[in-house]
């Protein structure tokens, strides 16, 4: 799943820009030393928590590392369908 959705992410583009894109990804992982495993398990992670509260598109949910002033953040973008309503007690 997360190979699919960094394959769509990648084949956006000229050439360049694939390159500098795979590259800037592949530097920010070797540095925070994350695994294919490692970020195929959190994006599962990810859709699960988020899918508890509510109705997501887990097709286009996109995961990214940024780095900015020496300090990494992760982003998690996806679409929201609706809110889910809480079961009654």
């Amino acid at each position: 799943m997360f190979q699919g959705w960094l394959k769509k992410l990648m084949d956006k583009g000229d050439s360049k820009d694939v390159a500098k894109k795979r590259l800037q990804f592949a530097l920010i992982y070797d540095k925070l030393e994350v695994s294919d495993d490692i970020l195929i398990r959190l994006h599962q992670d990810i859709v699960d928590v988020i899918s508890r509260y509510f109705e997501i598109d887990k097709e286009t949910l996109k995961i990214d590392i940024r780095k900015s002033e020496g300090k990494s953040a992760l982003v998690v973008n996806t679409p929201i369908l609706s809110a889910k309503r809480p079961h009654p007690v």
